[in-house]
């Protein structure tokens, strides 16, 4: 074994460890019995169709209340693997995720074969809970193309069991499929707080699409999400400048406190010039009291 097949191994099975310490409090015996039965089946790889019918069978063994991860259960998440964030996952959606960990037995190709095939015929509830893992799976480089199309899915719970919450767009999505993803996020109406690594990952590519897509919403006599602007800021001209005085001055208490926030953001002196013109709202967003969160 590899140095690098090593580390994955471990780490898959770290994962494997933290689902079940996860799950262990919150499951009846019968339903233990059952995820623990599932998993080992599914590892001895007799069937190939196990998974599957696991996946399926998953939400009516286990149940489909909320995990509810306590604090101290989602930093243990999150030293397993950063980023993780489990919140809002139900009992059933962390036991398909690992269900899916047992089905890898050393082979990265066959493993993501696997999991294509399940992808390819699940129904929306299996998909939801199945990308919502997507942190947790070996190969994460090979498993891009379906992260890909769970956010091009005109079903706004699909795309965001991608989008939000979940490290791996941040870390395996290129510029463009990660600007794809911003945009259809606003197009749908989906809030763009919860996407890990916004800020870090503006480009100006991403502020010139969020600029055009302005322009035809306010064409169109279409409101705008506040949230567009924090994309925008760091790369944002005269003309955007302007606009967001403009809402400074008359927008809605949300319009507002989006154009202050970007406006800070802004390297322009006519930005900071701007901001400068509402001293209350100026000195919350210095002070740091108000944020995008709260916006959204």
């Amino acid at each position: 074994m590899t140095t690098s097949e090593h580390v994955a191994t471990l780490q898959i099975s770290k994962s494997r460890a933290l689902l079940q310490e996860w799950l262990s409090p919150r499951l009846g015996s019968a339903a233990a019995a059952w995820l623990e039965a599932q998993s080992a089946a599914i590892a001895s790889g007799e069937k190939p169709a196990q998974l599957a019918i696991a996946v399926g069978l998953a939400p009516r063994k286990v149940g489909k209340a909320d995990l509810d991860l306590t604090a101290e259960e989602a930093a243990a998440g999150r030293t397993v693997r950063e980023g993780l964030d489990a919140t809002g996952w139900s009992v059933d959606q962390a036991a398909r995720s690992l269900l899916v960990l047992a089905s890898h037995r050393g082979d990265d190709e066959h493993f993501v074969a696997g999991l294509d095939r399940i992808l390819a015929a699940a129904e929306i509830g299996e998909q939801i809970a199945l990308l919502r893992g997507l942190p947790l799976y070996p190969a994460p480089e090979r498993l891009v193309h379906r992260a890909a199309e769970g956010v091009r899915s005109a079903m706004q719970p699909i795309f965001e069991a991608v989008a939000h919450r979940n490290p791996y767009p941040r870390e395996q999505f290129s510029e463009a499929q990660w600007n794809q993803m911003v945009v259809k996020a606003l197009f749908i109406e989906s809030r763009l707080w919860p996407i890990q690594g916004l800020d870090a990952r503006r480009n100006p590519d991403l502020a010139r699409m969020l600029i055009d897509y302005a322009a035809e919403r306010r064409a169109a006599g279409r409101a705008i999400s506040p949230e567009l602007w924090r994309c925008v800021a760091p790369f944002a001209g005269e003309a955007e400048v302007a606009t967001l005085a403009d809402r400074l001055r008359s927008g809605t208490d949300a319009e507002r406190t989006g154009a202050a926030l970007a406006l800070k953001d802004c390297p322009l002196p006519s930005a900071r010039a701007a901001l400068a013109t509402v001293p209350d709202l100026a000195a919350a967003v210095e002070a740091g009291r108000v944020s995008w969160d709260q916006i959204a």
